[in-house]
């Protein structure tokens, strides 16, 4: 299979090769002024790639350009796999959205949720409600991350090891209960907070399929579709693609070296939510599949009517992030998006007040990575760089108006 290239003349898919310079353009600034160290940005329409372009360093250290066979770390943009693998089961009857996750890992049976007290001896009462396999999904679990530093259970997450990463030796199935132990921000159902539920989502796949998470990847996923780039490490033989990682300068906000070594050992901590490592092209027939409703090649890894009812909002109501969610990070914006079932989904372009169209779905990653999927433009739209936090410059609503003001059909 063939690298991502350029396949068509944008203007033959309803796109201005012009306006779609724009992104090049403006982009390059950033690597200019060393904001970012290099990048990648691609966009299909039609099935069809009409635009990819890329500049800069992979490693801006080493002097080594980014090249389209340049491997990226994908953190949060893991979520969507781990949730397609998820609903792969469900089609197969393997569980119902509202079962208790409980029935497969027993430590999830009775949750606890904060009520009051410091992190070191909180007061805390049973939840009104299960933890379900839609809670999950949709991250309305009541898990949260250590690294939000906001609420006290989050501090509570960090003396248990786990900021933005786990302490050394745990696999996923240790994590898991290690979580189950700790308690919930809100009852499961009430509330949305971005949080581990989909590392539990994946240790769901791994009972319930009785395989390991990468083994359920690379035979259902990854070989299927051809994602041959991707996996939880990567070996020697591909060390040399990996981009280098970057984290904002407290003061200047420009990219400077941070330490990504753990993309290069292997671990036993597989996380659903945020481990995998893989080329733009792979994620770029992740998406394909996505549009084209679960099929690619002639591979069918979903029915088109689950991947419409992934992408459609699920918090109760239909209600935005902004009215459900908790003010915490998050890997989009909350006015008029809303949440499905592994991503975010726009409702209401005019409140999100970014260029984009109604019912577009898609998530981005810790390193500034982002990635959408439009149905009625049918459209889809990659940028990868390695820059922590992902929520240091103004890339992704950036990236969508220059993306969008090129669709002149």
């Amino acid at each position: 299979m063939a690298e991502l290239e350029q396949e068509t003349e944008p203007e033959k898919v309803g796109l201005s090769a012009e306006r779609l310079a724009r992104i090049e353009g403006h982009f390059a600034r950033y690597v200019d002024d060393g904001r970012l160290a290099g990048w990648l940005a691609a966009v299909t329409r039609r099935g069809q790639v009409a635009y990819v372009a890329r500049r800069g360093d992979r490693d801006r250290e080493a002097g080594t350009p980014v090249e389209v066979d340049t491997l990226w770390r994908w953190y949060s943009m893991t979520k969507p796999v781990t949730s397609v693998a998820a609903m792969m089961l469900y089609e197969e009857g393997a569980f119902d959205l509202r079962d208790p996750v409980s029935r497969w890992i027993p430590s999830l049976a009775d949750p606890q949720v904060y009520v009051a007290g410091p992190p070191a001896r909180p007061v805390t009462r049973p939840a009104a409600e299960p933890i379900r396999v839609w809670h999950l999904l949709t991250h309305t679990a009541g898990l949260t991350y250590g690294f939000h530093h906001v609420h006290p259970v989050d501090a509570i997450y960090r003396a248990a090891g786990f900021e933005w990463g786990h302490p050394r030796g745990m696999d996923l199935a240790a994590c898991v209960d290690a979580w189950a132990a700790l308690p919930l921000l809100f009852d499961p159902g009430s509330e949305w907070a971005y949080s581990v539920a989909t590392d539990v989502l994946g240790r769901l796949v791994e009972v319930v399929s009785g395989q390991s998470l990468d083994e359920f990847f690379r035979t259902r996923i990854f070989e299927p579709l051809g994602m041959r780039d991707t996996a939880f490490w990567v070996d020697e033989a591909g060390a040399d693609r990996v981009a280098a990682l970057y984290t904002a300068h407290p003061r200047t906000r420009l990219a400077t070296p941070a330490d990504g070594s753990a993309a290069l050992s292997r671990h036993r901590m597989l996380s659903g939510g945020g481990g995998l490592v893989g080329s733009a092209r792979d994620y770029h027939r992740f998406t394909q599949m996505l549009l084209r409703g679960g099929e690619l090649d002639g591979v069918r890894l979903l029915g088109a009517r689950t991947v419409s009812y992934m992408a459609t909002n699920h918090l109760p109501g239909r209600q935005d992030l902004e009215r459900f969610g908790r003010k915490l990070f998050a890997e989009t914006s909350y006015d008029g998006i809303g949440f499905g079932l592994g991503f975010s989904v726009t409702d209401d372009p005019a409140a999100a007040k970014v260029l984009g169209s109604a019912g577009e779905y898609g998530w981005g990653g810790a390193a500034s990575t982002v990635f959408w999927v439009d149905p009625a433009e049918e459209l889809t739209v990659l940028f990868f760089t390695q820059l922590m936090p992902s929520s240091t410059h103004p890339i992704r609503p950036e990236l969508k108006a220059l993306v969008y003001q090129a669709l002149v059909e």
